[in-house]
């Protein structure tokens, strides 16, 4: 609830007072599924979509989703080729950072720092903010 949940169940109209045992009779249907069915990973080429980032060591069709929704250590810190290149957010940065092994683009827009999109042209990498 203390990462935008709270925010996002009242985008819903769903008041506070609300039950989580009831949360789900308040959201449209088409919104469940979506969220049900949505994949925690997506490659393409040569990199490897995640919200966090991934278990180093451990093969990128193995990750846990926990790791996959909340690791930062030891990811942030890693410097083993994964296989593919892990563009990530989840662990805000000032600017975005573009490493051989991974790339982050979480700039804190959240928290008031800029939104960043990630341009990724076979090994070319670019960054817009806004």
């Amino acid at each position: 609830m203390s990462n935008g949940g709270a925010e996002a169940l009242l985008s819903w109209g769903v008041p506070r007072t609300v039950e989580q045992n009831q949360w789900a009779t308040h959201i449209p249907l088409p919104h469940l599924v979506f969220l049900r069915d949505l994949a925690r990973s997506h490659r393409i080429g040569p990199y490897f979509f995640v919200h966090a980032g991934i278990r180093p060591g451990v093969a990128l069709d193995k990750q846990k989703q926990a790791d996959l929704l909340w690791i930062r250590e030891p990811f942030l810190s890693s410097r083993k080729d994964h296989g593919a290149v892990v563009v990530h957010g989840h662990t805000p940065v000032r600017e975005p950072v573009a490493r051989p092994n991974r790339v982050c683009v979480d700039t804190g827009a959240v928290m008031g720092g800029k939104l960043t999109c990630a341009v990724l042209d076979g090994s070319q990498i670019g960054f817009i903010q806004a």
